[in-house]
């Protein structure tokens, strides 16, 4: 089983290096992120097309979350169900292939010490409470997304100057990491140590690509059931290469079961 997860930076006007990527890639399942239009503007008709059954839980403008699979999606739901959360299109979860997939879009959080930031930590504490709710350790689960944190120094270039600031902050580190303690594995991590490993390259940077001036916030999580049925995690980073891209490149995994 293919899964990636890809931060579009809007569905409908990244669609054609969507559909490209597609089908080069030939994922079975994509976790996406910032689709960033209402469910009744999705571009249904092209993904379609191209293979895929679709799960959608967004809104206008902003955030917006989604699965693309190549076959049924069981027991789809959205948000955390929770009264005391917004309901701003950052999570959905469903069964596939026997496998629980969570997808999400972590808050950027903006500016350390404004309400935004409040909110990312406020987040990340209660998908901490999430996961514990949702299954065991024992249970094969994957959560895969964008995190919005590079966890390490090895996750961030030049991460001297990095460190304190949204991204890359001790706040988010110990919430990661009491996230990360329920049993989850960085598939990734597991495979490839070291530096200089980006899913993220910031359009504001001129030449961000080509100089390896990028963040790795983009993560794909296996629970101790299936962390060894993860056999090759890689990023796609030509896909970041093309002509008008998302600021973001897919993560990709491949799993054996």
């Amino acid at each position: 089983m293919r899964i990636a997860t890809f931060n579009v930076n809007s569905i409908r006007a990244r669609i054609p290096r969507v559909l490209e990527w597609l089908e080069e890639a030939q994922p079975d399942l994509v976790a996406i992120q910032e689709t960033k239009v209402e469910d009744a503007k999705f571009p249904f008709a092209e993904l379609e097309s191209a293979g895929y059954e679709i799960s959608i839980h967004g809104q206008p403008r902003y955030n917006g979350v989604c699965f693309l699979s190549k076959g049924p999606l069981e027991d789809v739901q959205t948000g955390f169900g929770d009264p005391n959360m917004p309901e701003d299109a950052r999570i959905i979860r469903a069964v596939y292939q026997g496998v629980q997939i969570i997808n999400t879009y972590v808050p950027n959080g903006t500016q350390v010490g404004i309400d935004k930031w409040d909110y990312k930590m406020a987040w990340l504490e209660r998908f901490a409470q999430f996961c514990q709710d949702l299954a065991k350790p024992e249970d094969p689960v994957i959560w895969l997304g964008d995190i919005n944190i590079a966890p390490t120094t090895d996750d961030v270039f030049e991460p001297q100057n990095k460190l304190g600031h949204v991204g890359h902050h001790p706040d988010e580190f110990s919430r990661l990491k009491t996230i990360v303690e329920w049993g989850w594995t960085d598939t990734f991590r597991r495979q490839t140590p070291g530096p200089g490993h980006y899913t993220f390259f910031d359009f504001r940077l001129p030449m961000s690509v080509e100089k390896n001036l990028g963040w790795r916030i983009d993560h794909i999580y296996a629970s101790p059931a299936i962390k060894k049925n993860c056999k090759k995690v890689w990023c796609d980073i030509e896909a970041r290469k093309k002509e008008k891209p998302s600021d973001h490149a897919p993560l990709i995994a491949d799993f054996e079961f």
